[in-house]
């Protein structure tokens, strides 16, 4: 094998661990898998010139982060629908949207911990740091290189000084990041998740909470929807930028989509439970009265909280099913 195959087998090797750093920066599956071509390109242009003064890991992931900051420059944040502008209220009249750019899921089998390679010592395996959406929601608040500053020391726990040396600044600088960045995550991070510790995986309560979710869509049961939201639910679905807050509007919206007499009729659903951003997720797939299979509809993301779903993100991005490794239509 030549050196050039060793090296392409060497970064091919870190391919998921930098998609999913892409990710975090970027808020976009699509826009992170181009971001990590753009590294490896960038990384082979500049094989001979690797010193080795870090781990080719270090070296990736330095590349990998100003690929990130260049594709951020000038660029608006990534967003869910409820970041701009208020719940759906049919007597009101909506704010136009002008093309903002949502946040995306992430599928959790491309989400494997990072083990360490014998000629990396400083490389730690590295534990599923969460990935939930309202912490991908709440770092896309802070400017490009504070993200980065909090990815790189906060999630990954390098070293203020290697932090520092990726992002081509001082320790200084780099400590005066962290601290505006942590107190913009504060007034954005969930209550009581101050930091970016791991989520407990869905317990088994929680599990049940999604099957009884997902028949119930497949019944058109309106009765158990109503059983299984909390009071206070909000329900979002990107790209169609009306959210709804609270039981009664989810309930009001899904009564008229899933009323056969109603020109607002959707169809009937068929779900298959999902793996997304470590999350409870549900792909749901709609039939139409003239049509004869189901077809991908939406990727839903659920919060559960003692025992009923506090919140619900539905992406409504057919073209993502392949990447969950969902069929492309399922028979009646």
């Amino acid at each position: 094998m030549s050196d050039d195959e060793d090296f392409a087998d060497l970064i091919e090797r870190h391919r998921g661990e930098l998609r999913v750093h892409c990710y975090r920066m970027l808020g976009s599956f699509d826009e992170a898998e181009d971001l990590v071509q753009e590294t490896f390109l960038r990384a082979w242009r500049g094989r001979h010139g690797f010193q080795g003064h870090s781990s080719i890991r270090a070296w990736l992931y330095r590349i990998a982060t100003n690929a990130c900051l260049d594709a951020l420059t000038g660029r608006a944040r990534r967003v869910l629908p409820h970041h701009v502008g208020p719940p759906y209220d049919p007597g009101q009249p909506q704010p136009a949207v002008v093309d903002p750019s949502w946040l995306q899921p992430f599928p959790d089998h491309l989400w494997e911990p990072v083990a360490s390679h014998s000629d990396e010592p400083e490389a730690r395996v590295v534990a599923k740091e969460t990935l939930e959406l309202a912490f991908l929601a709440a770092i896309q608040h802070l400017p490009p290189r504070q993200r980065a500053a909090v990815i790189l020391h906060d999630v990954h726990g390098w070293p203020i000084r290697q932090t520092a040396q990726a992002l081509d600044g001082s320790v200084a600088s780099v400590n005066s990041a962290l601290q505006r960045a942590r107190a913009t995550l504060r007034k954005h991070l969930p209550p009581g998740r101050a930091d970016w510790a791991p989520s407990a995986p869905p317990t088994d309560e929680e599990r049940m909470v999604l099957r009884r979710y997902m028949s119930a869509a497949e019944r058109g049961d309106l009765a158990e929807i109503a059983e299984l939201l909390a009071e206070d639910v909000r329900t979002t679905m990107p790209p169609y930028p009306e959210w709804l807050a609270g039981r009664p509007a989810v309930l009001a919206a899904l009564s008229t989509s899933w009323d056969p007499t109603s020109p607002e009729y959707v169809g009937t659903f068929r779900m298959l439970p999902a793996q997304a951003n470590g999350q409870l997720a549900a792909a749901a797939y709609v039939r139409r009265p003239e049509e004869h299979s189901y077809a991908p509809f939406a990727i839903g993301v659920l919060c559960v909280e003692k025992g009923q779903i506090t919140e619900i993100t539905a992406f409504h991005e057919p073209a993502l099913f392949p990447a969950f490794r969902l069929p492309p239509r399922l028979d009646r």
